[in-house]
């Protein structure tokens, strides 16, 4: 549906009037036919004629119909009062609109298609997910502020079709759920797409651990109390084991309880990251929260290869190795210490 117009001079004033029209079929031709005349329209009448189509063409309206007002053809200059000009309902359009390209540029909009496919539910999944998504790369917050204040300031709405009235924070929350139960395979995907993307490799992949801490009721049997990094004892918290290639892009995470120290990982988080991602050739790195005596022996015997920062207790025994100033290469002069 478009809205037309037609100007006429009457009086030595200039009139626009305008009219509701579709398309319509006639044997080989395609005409418009006038659903309705609107008179002269101001703001508030433009509202009444999009509500109007939106009734007429019923559920084709999001799929098809994206633009109402056809301004081909207009070519009057129109006078406007400065003064009487005001601005409603601001939205922000350049983050949302790059943050949903990159969402389909990565094709996750296909592969949450296929994993959360339903057909009882009004809104799908995969949408819910990029509103998620998007939100947490645009303004980093709650699933209770996406839904009763962001989502409501941006151009989602026009870019998604999906009512601010639809996303609330109930929905957001259970759609965590129903992304759990694939997260091996959105973490394969997104390796895979990645590097078509950016010809990424996975030759050196560095790994660290980090924690969250919760304030109330949390799962008791992961959320629980160990070494805070966050300062805060007196809080449950879980442990958060991260895999990122050279670039920093994740490859993959795991899920520890709160009470898990960082050396017991090591094993684990290799070898399910192999499962998943094959062995190659690859050098792992990891800070000297990971050295134990066990976990060297056992890269030494797979025939791993790794780098570890050693401990500062352990120093005291290359100090003199270190202190040599044979058999050492200068890369530039402003590496230090403190950047290694």
């Amino acid at each position: 549906m478009y809205l037309r117009h037609t100007t006429r001079r009457k009086d030595g004033k200039t009139h626009v009037y305008w009219r509701l029209v579709r398309s319509v079929r006639r044997g080989r031709k395609v005409v418009q036919e006038t659903v309705a005349q609107l008179g002269e329209l101001d703001a508030e009448g433009c509202a009444r004629a999009e509500k109007l189509a939106r009734e007429i063409t019923g559920p084709a309206w999001q799929g098809h119909q994206k633009q109402l007002f056809d301004d081909r053809g207009w070519t009057e200059p129109l006078r406007v009062k400065i003064d009487e000009v005001r601005l409603e309902r601001s939205r922000s359009f350049g983050a949302v609109w790059l943050g949903w390209f990159l969402w389909r540029a990565m094709k996750l909009d296909d592969v949450l298609g296929e994993l959360l496919s339903s057909s009882r539910e009004t809104i799908r999944w995969s949408e819910v997910i990029a509103i998620l998504v998007i939100g947490r790369l645009c303004e980093p917050s709650s699933e209770l502020h996406l839904a009763e204040r962001w989502y409501r300031t941006t151009a989602l709405e026009d870019l998604l079709g999906v009512s601010p009235e639809d996303i609330y924070d109930e929905r957001l929350y259970r759609a965590l759920d129903r992304l759990l139960p694939h997260k091996e395979a959105l973490e394969k995907h997104l390796v895979q797409r990645l590097g078509e993307l950016f010809n990424l490799d996975y030759d050196l992949l560095l790994y660290d651990v980090t924690s969250t801490y919760f304030e109330g009721i949390a799962d008791p049997s992961i959320a629980k109390r160990g070494y805070s990094r966050d300062h805060r004892p007196d809080c449950v918290q879980v442990n958060i084991a991260l895999v990122v290639s050279r670039e920093g892009m994740p490859l993959g995470y795991e899920l520890f309880s709160g009470n898990t120290t960082d050396v017991t990982t090591v094993q684990q988080i290799v070898q399910s990251t192999e499962d998943r991602f094959g062995k190659v050739n690859r050098v792992w790195v990891m800070d000297r929260g990971m050295v134990s005596a066990e976990n060297i022996a056992w890269l030494n015997s797979t025939g791993r290869r790794y780098v570890i920062g050693t401990p500062r207790s352990e120093l005291r025994h290359f100090a003199k190795p270190i202190g040599e100033k044979t058999d050492w290469r200068q890369i530039r002069e402003d590496i230090g210490s403190e950047n290694l």
